[in-house]
């Protein structure tokens, strides 16, 4: 009879604790396991799924701006990027979270499941040759990975003819799941948007497709684990990232304060449904 490690057992548990409220936007209680669970069991059922991994940036642009809010409160499945993110969840619900749930990693774990259970993936977004290396090396690490397609990004708002027109290539594909490099916040308006025409897991990873392409140096682990990892990205990017870390973090610290300290709220329903659609291509 095997024996199970405990190490084994503490990595397979899930935690899923439902959505919690941060600043107003509801972010997913979960860990990689619950995560992973959730989005291969969508795609095994070509259930229409919409998820995006938040870290702080993510949370400031629905803070700041009432419509995305909305967009971010339906996205079904919000994961904790970031580890600030994180802390401010255990330390308003007292949720546990061992670790956050980053984009890229869950790429990666996603593309490890889906390799094992015969689903296949399609990469969107982001340019031809970033698309093409990151098809290689995801093919190298799982080489039963089968990529139904990829397409990259026009880099521009689409007509709603041509958003029909990249559903239905998707769609034609026979993909079980879609990975969207966008960047932030537009992949999180693609993956609502294109939610309810595409029957499977929609997934906003952010930077995870310059990172397994091999285009950007990832941030080492001891700096991810204590928060600093914007610190690295911000060494790496300083020109185009210098608004977002020295203006938003700041303002996520003092924002979540005021809600710690119950002297503001924050309600998730104040927010305004988009009246047309801004479709991203």
């Amino acid at each position: 009879m095997s024996v199970t490690s405990g190490a084994s057992l503490k990595r397979c548990v899930m935690i899923d604790q439902g959505k919690k409220n941060v600043l107003g936007i509801l972010i997913n209680a979960v860990n990689y396991e619950a995560a992973i669970s959730k989005i291969i069991a969508a795609a095994r059922t070509r259930k229409p799924m919409s998820v995006s991994a938040l870290a702080v940036h993510g949370v400031m642009t629905g803070v700041l701006d009432k419509t995305h809010r909305y967009r971010l409160n339906h996205i079904d499945l919000v994961l904790p990027d970031g580890q600030p993110v994180r802390w401010a969840m255990n330390l308003l619900y007292n949720t546990g979270l061992p670790d956050r749930v980053c984009g890229p990693n869950t790429m990666l774990k996603v593309c490890e499941r889906a390799a094992e259970e015969g689903l296949s993936i399609y990469l969107y977004g982001s340019k031809a040759s970033v698309l093409d290396a990151l098809s290689q090396n995801l093919c190298k690490r799982f080489p039963k990975l089968i990529i139904a397609g990829i397409q990259p990004s026009k880099f521009r708002q689409v007509s709603p003819k041509e958003k029909q027109e990249i559903a239905q290539k998707i769609r034609n594909s026979g993909a079980a799941i879609t990975f969207v490099g966008l960047g932030c916040p537009r992949q999180e308006v693609w993956a609502y948007e294109y939610r309810d025409d595409l029957s499977m897991p929609l997934i906003a990873v952010g930077a995870a497709y310059d990172f397994h392409a091999g285009n950007l140096a990832k941030s080492p682990e001891f700096l991810s684990r204590i928060g600093l990892e914007w610190l690295f990205r911000l060494i790496m990017e300083p020109r185009r990232l210098w608004q977002r870390y020295v203006l938003l973090n700041p303002l996520y610290i003092w924002l979540f304060l005021l809600q710690a300290l119950k002297l503001k709220q924050f309600d998730p329903k104040d927010a305004t449904a988009p009246r047309e659609e801004m479709l991203y291509g």
